[in-house]
């Protein structure tokens, strides 16, 4: 699918349900969700990452699937009360769009300073779990080379403290029935 036909889709497919934006529509459909993966994964292929990243839980089915495209391994990122069994490494978010701070963890052993990484996740607002997780990366000696999302509604100055952004919808575009 051409990136304008994907766009499309993607502002077609996004609607606001009870005040909040619906993202998991476009996982329910197989075509569209599949153009994403593909998107995303053609847009970051460049980077040679050797992992992706994601957090819990929107971020694992996109990021999962990226990995898998591109053939590399996928890390988790866990909130608290998740299990993650192993030595861990751990940062705390600043605010994010509802102003709550969340402790991030990874394990250890999941990134050393050979690996090129590179964050997928649905949405950024305020970039707050995004530069955890760079700090999470960079805390192992890794690289970190940005992040790649479905839907890109950041803040001024969130792009500017990443090394690359991409995203495939620009969220002031998608239609919030006035409700969002």
């Amino acid at each position: 699918m051409s990136a304008p036909a994907l766009e499309g889709r993607l502002r077609d497919t996004i609607r606001s349900i009870g005040g909040h934006m619906d993202v998991w529509a476009v996982f329910e459909d197989a075509a569209l969700f599949g153009s994403v993966v593909d998107a995303l994964a053609d847009a970051i292929e460049p980077l040679r990452a050797t992992k992706i990243v994601a957090v819990e839980s929107r971020g694992f089915l996109l990021g999962g699937a990226v990995a898998a495209q591109l053939a590399v391994a996928f890390v988790a990122v866990r909130k608290p009360g998740s299990l993650l069994p192993g030595e861990k490494v751990t940062v705390r978010t600043a605010p994010d769009y509802r102003g709550n701070e969340t402790e991030l963890r990874m394990l250890v052993r999941s990134v050393g300073a050979e690996d090129r990484v590179v964050m997928v996740d649905d949405w950024i607002e305020v970039g707050a779990q995004a530069l955890a997780v760079r700090e999470l990366i960079e805390m192992q000696g890794a690289t970190f080379l940005g992040l790649a999302t479905m839907v890109d509604q950041s803040h001024p100055g969130v792009a500017d403290a990443l090394p690359v952004l991409v995203s495939l919808v620009d969220g002031d575009s998608l239609d919030d029935g006035g409700d969002a």
